[in-house]
């Protein structure tokens, strides 16, 4: 699900859909209005499914995209190589999520725990800060 919002009411730290993927937004830079044209804003993000850098460049007045990311919470269920069975708490649905690089190994993730997961659009990712 996303929403649509101007350029000018974005504000580092939030989330923007750049080449159809969700981003957290890094830095915003806007240029001032020339003989020709508007104002242009550039916008850098990382992915947050992906953890790529996006750029996008759009004149302030522009509409863009801004995805609706649910935070969940879910009990792991099981724990097999990189994913975890994960059962939302909502609608005790199952799903798998691949674990972070960064949470392996480290008991962060053990059958039995509460953890928070981001769901958009079919796309699943742990998120424990």
């Amino acid at each position: 699900m996303k929403e649509v919002t101007k350029v000018r009411t974005l504000k580092e730290g939030r989330y923007v859909v750049i080449d159809e993927e969700p981003c957290v937004i890094i830095s915003i830079t806007t240029s001032k209005p020339g003989k020709h044209g508007a104002a242009k804003a550039r916008i850098e993000g990382i992915g947050v499914f992906d953890s790529q850098k996006r750029t996008a460049i759009q004149p302030v007045t522009a509409k863009f995209y801004v995805p609706v990311i649910e935070r969940k919470s879910g009990q792991v269920l099981s724990l097999s190589g990189d994913t975890a069975q994960i059962m939302d708490l909502e609608d005790y649905s199952t799903i798998e999520i691949e674990i972070p690089v960064e949470l392996k190994g480290k008991g962060r993730i053990e059958p039995g725990k509460e953890i928070s997961f981001l769901h958009y659009e079919g796309k699943y990712k742990i998120d424990i800060k």
